[in-house]
């Protein structure tokens, strides 16, 4: 589809005059889904969405405005100059110079030149990849998107972009009988079908689907503190939830977050230093966010020091900082601070060297799910799978534990950081909003971590 760019900017002249800033975003994106369920098709969907949106300041107050019908683009942008317009507030933007820019993700196989047939054979050799003696059921969820925006506002900007990504999310259940397990995993990134092609499917499916019959036969984990070690995935949900949410400067602002005053200070060990970049190759990498800002690297935690927030043009007006660009949404929905891909630095350490010295330990890999309250800082993980370190060896699995405690004493124990990395792929809900997102980091040493039992 063909966005008339000349014609969105006609609108913002139009108007711009009467406001202190405007801006409008518009695309066009095809998505293609599949859900199989214990090897039967419940859900082939397929379909696409156009959109326009608005965005006027006046009176330090925005006026919002969305339609999916383009010959209704000058009724909103009226209708958002007029709600503006009745209310008062105190947003400012700053002031940018202008981006003229147009960019796209390379695909080498666009989901959209990709059968329907190779997209479901994918599927299904997931599902019976994992469906190994124990596995009781499984659940194999593909999807693809493909998108083209334009940005323009009017400080002169005209942006256009485009993104396609792909992934493939797998969870399996095992039974004894007595009781079930379950095993989780996801691959895919930014980019087109052929990042899934380059996946050993069998691998992938099979390693799930033994994660969780292991599971079945894993002892009750201890309960206490214990030095402990998390695998890249759960080092990377850590990073995200406890201080990647914490660090996003509307919280911040809200008087939501335990990193509120606390630039230019210790928030954890020397050994850390997390970063926030979606310019690197992740799931939830992207050019420029939704306000027309590049997208750039931004190290939060240096050396343990916290350096930076996550802003939008709004909070770094008000914090007096730059913005980071990490204003994300949807077309339909006003742009709120988001992160990207969110990760600790790898260090110099081998996994062997990391629980060498350990007496008594428990590694930790995967994740499954949790709770943070970034205001109070404190947090509970859920580990998919876990294992008993004894005398500098991995021992005996373990079965439903949990990780918790206070973020910044957590993060102030890390005390060994391992030379691998990993980068995962998800989705983040804030705000009723979910956006494609990466996290990961290393296996990484945390000494005097509280674990217990999740059952």
């Amino acid at each position: 589809m063909e966005l008339d760019i000349d014609k969105l900017a006609g609108i913002i002249r139009s108007i711009e005059e009467s406001a202190e800033y405007v801006d409008i975003r518009a695309g066009y994106s095809s998505t293609n889904s599949i859900l199989l369920k214990d090897g039967k098709l419940q859900e082939v969907k397929s379909g696409s969405d156009t959109g326009f949106r608005i965005r006027v300041l006046k009176n330090g107050s925005w006026g919002f405005a969305f339609t999916d019908e383009p010959g209704r683009i000058d009724e909103m942008a009226e209708r958002a100059l007029k709600m503006a317009g009745s209310l008062s507030g105190d947003v400012e933007v700053g002031s940018l110079g202008p981006e003229v820019d147009e960019t796209s993700v390379k695909a080498l196989k666009a989901p959209s030149e990709v059968s329907a047939e190779e997209k479901r054979d994918i599927v299904f050799e997931a599902h019976q990849a994992a469906s190994i003696d124990g596995v009781v059921s499984t659940t194999v969820s593909y999807v693809d998107l493909e998108s083209s925006a334009v940005f323009l506002n009017s400080e002169g900007s005209c942006i256009e972009t485009g993104d396609v990504k792909v992934a493939l999310f797998l969870n399996a259940v095992a039974s004894d009988g007595a009781g079930i397990q379950f095993g989780h995993g996801s691959c895919g990134g930014t980019g087109g079908f052929e990042i899934l092609e380059a996946e050993d499917i069998e691998k992938f499916g099979r390693r799930v689907g033994e994660k969780a019959v292991r599971l079945l036969s894993a002892s009750s984990p201890p309960s206490g503190r214990f030095n402990v070690i998390t695998d890249p995935e759960l080092t990377g949900v850590l990073v995200h939830e406890a201080l990647g949410h914490a660090a996003e400067a509307d919280l911040i602002l809200q008087g939501d977050s335990i990193l509120e005053g606390r630039l230019g200070d210790h928030v954890a060990s020397e050994e850390v230093t997390v970063v926030d970049d979606p310019t690197m190759d992740g799931f939830g990498s992207y050019t420029y966010d939704a306000e027309g800002v590049r997208a750039s690297r931004t190290v939060l935690v240096e050396d343990g020091i916290l350096k930076s927030l996550l802003n939008s043009r709004e909070t770094s007006f008000k914090l007096g900082l730059e913005p980071s660009g990490n204003a994300r949404s949807s077309i339909a929905d006003q742009p709120i601070v988001r992160m990207s891909n969110t990760y600790l630095e790898p260090g110099e350490l081998s996994f062997e060297e990391l629980i060498e010295d350990m007496k008594s330990g428990v590694y930790l890999r995967g994740s499954r799910g949790g709770q943070v309250d970034t205001g109070k800082g404190i947090f509970q993980f859920n580990a998919a799978e876990s294992f008993r370190i004894e005398d500098g060896e991995v021992r005996e699995p373990l079965k439903d534990v949990s990780l918790s405690g206070n973020v910044l004493e957590t993060l102030k124990n890390i005390d060994g950081v391992g030379s691998d990395f990993k980068l995962g792929i998800g989705f983040c809900g804030k705000s009723g909003q979910s956006v494609p997102v990466g996290d990961g980091g290393p296996h990484v040493r945390i000494m005097d971590a509280m674990v217990g039992g999740t059952g």
